[in-house]
């Protein structure tokens, strides 16, 4: 699997970015019409969390082409890890403009939910090319780069550990439980999983048919086999500093003082900044002990993208308002009021990108990050191997054996 840092592109991205690119193109010519002003309804779908951002988003829209047309815009809750398969479903009744994980973007042009984007070029020269790159298939750019940090590192309460401690997810395990708190990481979710099999030599993937998987994390020969993977798991879950908590529940706990660490993304970087104050901390994954050696922890990266359905009845005025959403003003914007890092080279450049904590833990996990590439059949299984992990195995059924169920689950065709 090639190895992705979409935020390490920053640097050298800047230096290559020219100017030009944050023009606003005219306005569609279907915006005015003899008879009068036309009302143009747009249906948006966005991440729950980033209600406030989009509507003042909308203000600013409706606002730079007032007079052009009466906007009816429509906002509705739609998370983005989903929304593929919500789109799908109903294409001509889903939204205009819709907000989506990368890895669906093959699937949704394959299908026609998406058309290439007209403005091409001009929107790679904005972007960073990693994340230009993320919303194309076979080089065709089929959406609007929204965030380059779609992927996950480790928030820490300064109060509880230092520099040393962080470096080892056992330290701090036993660091929590002798405090009588908690380390937190999200096992219901094969994407955070994958942190432990990433960088063993175990192997997870995509076939070249774009649709089904490969994977040898059942494997019993090698350095590290599946078996001792999962027997670290068992350890760790096994520890009282330890628990699968979903990404709310983490928050939660942040917030009530039971969680002293866990793993999570910059989307929770407001939030955990306001609860811990000055011990809000942020670091790349530790290591963890496996086979007898220290494996550093993987993670899954991506981008945050905007899409426009190619069946909207007003596709030239939504292309318009996902350009807007996607600028870098509104991308700026977001890491002000979400904390998400900017897929804009200008915006990701900016200092006050530069100095996040979030972001800086970001880079620093991204030299052992890959991209999300992997099948539908792929979350399920692993879900519940490590639900099952999570709960101290009350099955007692043999680890070889579970390895075994979930390859031949996540490789079904």
């Amino acid at each position: 699997m090639k190895r992705h840092g979409f935020l390490l592109a920053l640097s050298l991205a800047a230096l290559l970015w020219t100017a030009g690119c944050g023009r606003q193109a005219p306005p569609p010519a279907e915006a005015s019409t003899d008879e009068g002003t036309q009302t143009v309804e747009l249906t948006v779908w966005g991440a729950e969390e980033d209600a406030a951002l989009l509507e003042e988003i909308f203000d600013s829209f409706r606002s730079h082409y007032a007079g052009q047309a009466d906007f009816q815009i429509t906002y509705q809750p739609q998370s983005e890890s989903n929304c593929k398969d919500v789109l799908l479903g109903d294409l001509e009744g889903g939204a205009d403009v819709f907000a989506f994980a990368d890895d669906q973007v093959a699937a949704l042009a394959a299908a026609g939910g998406l058309d290439p984007v007209e403005n091409a070029e001009s929107i790679r020269a904005a972007s960073l090319s990693a994340a230009a790159d993320a919303a194309s298939v076979e080089g065709t750019l089929y959406a609007y780069p929204l965030t380059a940090d779609n992927g996950y590192f480790l928030y820490y309460n300064k109060a509880y550990f230092t520099e040393e401690d962080i470096q080892s997810l056992e330290r701090m395990v036993e660091t929590a439980a002798q405090a009588g708190r908690l380390v937190v990481m999200d096992w219901s979710s094969a994407w955070y999983v994958y942190a432990f099999f990433g960088n063993t030599g175990l192997e997870v993937g995509l076939n070249e048919d774009g649709l089904t998987n490969y994977c040898t994390w059942n494997s019993s020969s090698g350095p590290i086999r599946g078996v001792d993977v999962a027997q670290s798991m068992l350890s760790i879950a096994a520890s009282p500093g330890f628990a699968s908590r979903t990404d709310t529940e983490f928050l939660a706990g942040v917030q009530d003082g039971s969680v002293i660490a866990g793993v999570s993304g910059v989307w929770n970087a407001v939030a955990v900044a306001e609860a811990w104050g000055d011990d809000a901390g942020a670091a790349k994954l530790p290591a963890y002990t496996c086979a007898g050696q220290q494996v550093q922890m993987a993670s899954f990266s991506g981008c945050k993208l905007i899409g426009v359905n190619a069946y909207s009845e007003h596709p030239e005025w939504a292309a318009r308002l996902a350009e807007w959403i996607t600028s870098e003003d509104n991308q700026r914007l977001r890491f002000e009021m979400r904390g998400q890092g900017p897929a804009n080279i200008q915006a990701a450049n900016s200092p006050q990108v530069q100095a996040s904590p979030a972001i800086a833990a970001l880079l620093a996990q991204s030299e052992f990050s890959h991209l999300q590439r992997v099948g539908g059949k792929f979350w399920d299984p692993v879900s519940e191997f490590a639900g099952s992990l999570a709960e101290g195995n009350p099955s007692g059924t043999p680890l070889q054996t579970q390895l075994d169920r979930l390859v031949d689950s996540v490789t079904a065709r």
